[in-house]
């Protein structure tokens, strides 16, 4: 019991000594909870009570332009995000200074935490504009998509991003943002092929291979989390702590989805 209050004082205290950087306050959404809250209050209750309704007696909105636009540039802005890791030439940064005992306050890792930032801001960008995934869901009623598994994911995606950004950033969310960023590459481009038409659905035969690359995704999450606390690395351990609880919960619900789309159908 002595060891478990050790570790949580010792996270507290290294959340509130946590050097984020200062320039973080200003930027948008970013001064207070309150904008994100609003924006996942408005989303939660429209996606599960307001659009249902609306749409419970109106035709679905065919969106076929829109779509198309919108997973064409998700495309393009994943591909994107995903080259600010290489900026910061991430793996250098995660497997080379970060796991070293020395301190880590340098000018090379000042100017590290600076590009991760600005890259964390982005990527927690991304994830409010993919809170539209489930907006066009009911819009089109495809309400039976609009699952626990995929409110959850983006609510707690989106919100999490931000509380990473405003209160304890560290070097291992730039792994985790990487992957995040490639496997949305995929998945969007999964999106804007099936959106061009029907045409197209004889180049989608891998659909149920998308959950198995989500799948391998957090399954290398879990590993090098688990790495960085077994090799005592200097990140933010509350930080791993709270990436691995949710790495987890997420492994466990996308099995889940499997199990039940695809392992049931073929049975």
């Amino acid at each position: 019991m002595a060891n478990i209050m050790k570790l949580v004082v010792d996270n507290y205290h290294e959340i509130l000594e946590n050097h984020k950087d200062p320039n973080v306050d200003s930027w948008p959404l970013m001064g207070s909870p309150g904008p994100v809250l609003c924006i996942l209050a408005a989303y939660l209750t429209f996606v599960l009570k307001v659009g249902p309704k609306m749409m419970e007696k109106r035709p679905a909105f065919q969106l076929n332009t829109l779509m198309i636009v919108y997973n064409a540039f998700q495309v393009v802005f994943s591909i994107w995000l995903s080259t600010l890791a290489w900026n910061v030439n991430v793996f250098s940064a995660i497997f080379g200074g970060s796991c070293n005992s020395a301190a880590r306050e340098t000018q090379e890792t000042v100017e590290i935490q600076a590009m991760l930032s600005r890259g964390a801001w982005w990527y927690f960008f991304a994830k409010i504009i993919e809170l539209l995934d489930t907006v066009f869901f009911v819009l089109r009623k495809k309400q039976n998509q609009v699952s626990f598994l995929h409110v959850y994911h983006h609510t707690i995606t989106c919100f999490f991003s931000w509380c990473y950004l405003k209160v304890i950033p560290g070097e291992q969310g730039m792994l985790l943002g990487f992957l995040n960023s490639v496997v949305h590459i995929i998945m969007y481009t999964y999106y804007l092929i099936a959106a061009l038409g029907p045409q197209y659905r004889k180049y989608l035969w891998w659909k149920k291979y998308m959950t198995s690359i989500q799948l391998v995704q957090f399954g290398i999450m879990l590993f090098y989390l688990i790495m960085t606390l077994a090799m005592d690395c200097r990140m933010p351990k509350a930080l791993t702590y709270f990436f691995l609880t949710n790495v987890v919960i997420f492994i466990y619900l996308f099995s889940d989805f499997y199990r039940k789309a695809y392992k049931k159908k073929q049975a």
